[in-house]
């Protein structure tokens, strides 16, 4: 919250928060009180949660002022702008010098913003991105995303994109698992009207500014409820738009990774089309522009002839055995 007091001239001194947390949100209210009640059961107390309601929704603002906390804060936008207009109008009105996202359907661990002021604070760029790991909870699984942090020296697109086995994961940025100077959010805000890949492309476009790096704690800070009933602006497939990002992002991504980005992430999103037309027309994307290794192109036939479905079927079953001989051992 932002605290007030007097000082000896009478004169109100306004102390600003720790960290802005930025939850966007249109009509799941009972979600969103979830997400809310996480953020401020966190171990730094000294918060506020600027809630971006998405449009009008009376439901929402209603479950908000039921909590009866005042470090929550709705912001009602008169119409609805999608997400990335409602994170970069949470920014706007954020307070502190840190921003924190959390999407309406997730949840924190108490120990989240904690650990994660603490590796800002010791980290040696002036203007660190902190992300972390998380939970993903599918309906058969737990599996603890990403696999791996990024190595010492290692290209940040590569360890974003290029996979190392048949399952992303290995490297991974989600927006709940984000926080960030405020300063830099402004500076670099959000795409409007980018329907995926939303984090990975402010991730990329701020690793440009000078002084940014991003730094991750290694513990799972975050449960990610990937629910496959309900739906989810990740089960869109807005492949054309995807492509036309993966093109103007080239000069900021390895050739490496942007073979991988155009076989793995919008080869799965093109895949539904069936068009042979499509498949080839991406292949010879990577290829012309990009450096494909063995992998990228077993998961582009993967993507291509094994439904999403079943593909996350398999892949549950795989990581999480493979997670389990691992804390077995």
């Amino acid at each position: 919250m932002v605290a007030q007091h007097r000082n000896r001239d009478g004169l109100v001194i306004v102390q600003k928060p720790e960290v802005s947390v930025v939850i966007p949100t249109r009509n799941r209210p009972e979600l969103v009180v979830r997400a809310v009640r996480s953020a401020l059961a966190q171990t730094l107390t000294d918060i506020e949660v600027v809630v971006v309601i998405d449009g009008p929704d009376p439901a929402t603002v209603a479950a908000l002022t039921a909590i009866g906390d005042e470090r929550v804060r709705p912001v009602e936008l008169p119409e609805s702008g999608g997400a990335p207009n409602a994170r970069n109008r949470g920014v706007d009105n954020a307070r502190a010098d840190w921003v924190a996202f959390l999407d309406d359907d997730d949840e924190w661990l108490p120990e989240k913003l904690t650990t994660q002021l603490s590796r800002a604070r010791a980290a040696a760029a002036p203007q660190p991105i902190v992300g972390s790991r998380l939970y993903m909870r599918t309906p058969r699984a737990e599996l603890i995303m990403p696999r791996r942090i990024p190595a010492p020296g290692e290209p940040i697109s590569e360890y974003l994109a290029v996979r190392h086995g048949l399952f992303h994961g290995d490297g991974f940025i989600q927006t709940s698992t984000i926080m960030a100077p405020t300063a830099l959010l402004k500076k670099v805000p959000f795409a409007d009207g980018l329907r995926r890949l939303q984090e990975l492309d402010w991730t990329l476009r701020s690793l440009q500014e000078e002084g940014v790096d991003l730094i991750y704690a290694e513990e799972p800070l975050v449960i990610w409820y990937a629910d496959e009933n309900r739906p989810r602006i990740s089960f869109d497939a807005p492949w054309k738009q995807s492509l036309e990002w993966l093109q103007q992002t080239r000069p900021r991504v390895t050739p490496r990774a942007y073979a991988a980005l155009a076989m793995s992430v919008v080869g799965s999103m093109a895949a539904a089309s069936r068009s042979p037309k499509v498949f080839f027309g991406l292949l010879r994307e990577a290829r012309t522009h990009g450096k494909p290794s063995f992998t990228d192109y077993v998961t582009f036939l993967q993507v291509w002839l094994v439904p999403a479905g079943p593909r996350r079927v398999v892949r549950d079953f795989f990581l999480s055995r493979r997670r389990a001989r691992t804390n077995a051992g």
